[in-house]
């Protein structure tokens, strides 16, 4: 199997580590891409990470993956509850996506609770920590090439 998969961080990503650790833990972003990386070895896939405080840059990243990856893992951050735009873009590519997020979205203020990135997405991971990334990496990798059952 090879996949290229897309990671895409973004605004206040950057931040990772020092903004809000007691919600979105200590864990910096760089030790967050290095650990994505040892899972995508671990999976046998090849991952391009992109962290953008700007919608027009994330947008140009989505636009750019068509034929390149075969699928999008995405923590839109803010832009989650307020980017049309990414949703259209990830609809126009039509590549697998998973949402995910460091926080339990739900169980912060309602204006986090809406997305318009779930429902274009194959899956959404929220709430922990560091571990969503990896989830949503499993969960995106067995969508695309589903494990086979052993044969006998």
């Amino acid at each position: 199997m090879h996949l290229s998969i897309l990671v895409l961080h973004g605004p206040n990503l950057n931040l990772l580590g020092q903004r809000e650790p007691e919600v979105y833990g200590r864990l910096t972003l760089q030790e967050l891409d290095r650990l994505l990386l040892q899972a995508a070895g671990t999976l046998g896939v090849n991952l391009t990470i992109h962290q953008s405080n700007h919608e027009g840059v994330l947008l140009d990243l989505i636009h750019a993956a068509l034929g390149s990856y075969q699928g999008i893992l995405i923590n839109p951050g803010a832009y989650t509850h307020t980017s049309v735009a990414l949703r259209d873009a990830l609809v126009g590519v039509g590549l697998p996506t998973v949402e995910v997020h460091l926080s339990n979205i739900y169980r912060r203020e309602p204006f986090r609770h809406h997305s318009h990135i779930a429902p274009v997405a194959v899956g959404q991971v929220s709430g922990f920590g560091a571990d969503s990334y990896c989830l949503g990496l499993r969960a995106l990798v067995n969508y695309l090439h589903p494990p086979q059952p052993p044969q006998e």
